[in-house]
């Protein structure tokens, strides 16, 4: 037969529980107050986080800005640098340009077209179309394209029946946009020494005529 619990041991079980009972109370508010605490860190990492990509955003766009600013000093001393001698180093190719222009604006809107040029040469025969960039990349490399198809349209509109061809100059050319820049027939400017260089498409690539 079974022995029955006394009073003593039947509290001291109780004593137990109830002791358990209020641990585990307390370790689930102490886990509570973990969450709670973790969660108003993580808003505030979370805030912390927002504010630096607002701070990283107003600073990149402040070092775009300079950037571009740096971009039209560095376009104008390569304007100032190369258009002198372009007459004189195009000679060096064959070239006998009569005339120069700068900073052209071509605009019809009955024609629709509109483009504008960083610097022309020109002879009775033919026309050098060549733009001016920090830092050539493709798009430029296809920009000038476009810029060379409208030059084309306006000139068959004018009865211009001179041959066109485009050259690219700038201060820093990477080498795989030199070599697509050759590839599309533009002339290649770039920087040598206290001088310039004009590299002319041939082998492979050759020029092409608008």
């Amino acid at each position: 037969m079974e022995a029955v619990q006394t009073v003593p041991e039947w509290k001291a079980a109780a004593d137990e529980i109830w002791a358990m009972m209020k641990e585990t109370d307390r370790r689930m508010k102490e886990t509570d107050r973990r969450i709670e605490a973790n969660a108003r860190q993580q808003e505030k990492t979370d805030q912390q986080i927002k504010e630096n990509i607002r701070e990283m955003r107003e600073s990149s766009s402040r070092l775009d800005k300079q950037l571009g600013k740096l971009g039209n000093r560095f376009g104008e001393m390569v304007e100032y640098m190369i258009v002198p001698n372009l007459v004189t180093k195009f000679r060096e190719l064959g070239f006998e340009f009569e005339k120069t222009q700068r900073d052209l604006v071509i605009a019809s809107k009955t024609r629709q077209i509109f483009t504008e040029v960083d610097v022309l040469l020109e002879n009775g025969d033919k026309v050098m179309i060549v733009e001016i960039k920090t830092k050539p990349n493709v798009d430029d490399i296809n920009d000038h394209i476009e810029r060379m198809e409208k030059l084309r349209k306006d000139a068959d509109l004018h009865n211009d029946k001179r041959k066109y061809r485009g050259a690219i100059a700038g201060v820093v050319f990477g080498e795989s946009e030199k070599t697509y820049a050759l590839k599309k027939g533009f002339y290649v400017i770039e920087p040598s020494g206290d001088t310039f260089n004009i590299i002319e498409p041939k082998g492979d690539y050759y020029p092409r005529e608008w």
